[in-house]
């Protein structure tokens, strides 16, 4: 099984079916607070729901698609992060996460992200991060801004989230290229 300390409190485990009813015991404990960010909490309303999810990741996993992986503080399952796509071809990988909101503003995210660029160099051999926040979520922006992500450009209504446009910042990091 996956599994990589990043801190002496962070650890991320792979996302594995047998982590749903935490998984989704958070997610319905954050609903509130994603809402806002995440267009998919109203389509996840019971366990087997997340568990789904967790048998398709997994199969992406396998497959060498995407890694999603969860982050625990301690012991305490507290967020998801982890590559949405992996474009082998091009060595690109395209980034996401969430955090449960008592554990936000700690820094926790951004050394996940960094580990998770470190897991892409070192494994997967990519090039290229990307990361797409919604302009307006300055605490998900912050991630990138403060790794040296450069922001390419702002994608004008890219998300709708519950009936409500967003327009997304498309940030990059270059990585150079195994020979």
């Amino acid at each position: 099984m996956f599994s990589r300390q990043v801190t002496d409190q962070i650890t991320l485990r792979l996302a594995l079916p047998f982590y749903a009813e935490p998984l989704f015991r958070l997610t319905d404990e954050n609903r509130g607070y994603l809402r806002r960010w995440l267009p998919w909490l109203d389509a996840v309303t019971e366990v087997d729901q997340t568990r789904r999810f967790l048998v398709a990741q997994l199969d992406r996993f396998a497959k060498g698609d995407a890694l999603c992986v969860l982050i625990f503080w301690e012991h305490e399952l507290i967020g998801v992060a982890g590559f949405h796509t992996i474009d082998a071809t091009n060595q690109i990988g395209t980034i996401g996460y969430w955090l449960a909101e008592a554990f936000t503003g700690r820094g926790i995210m951004t050394h996940v992200v960094q580990s998770l660029i470190d897991v892409g160099q070192q494994y997967y051999w990519l090039q290229r991060f990307e990361i797409r926040c919604a302009v307006d979520n300055h605490a998900s922006r912050a991630i990138p801004e403060r790794l040296g992500f450069k922001l390419e450009g702002v994608l004008q209504r890219a998300e709708k989230i519950y009936g409500r446009w967003h327009d997304m910042a498309v940030y990059a990091l270059l990585r150079s290229p195994p020979r």
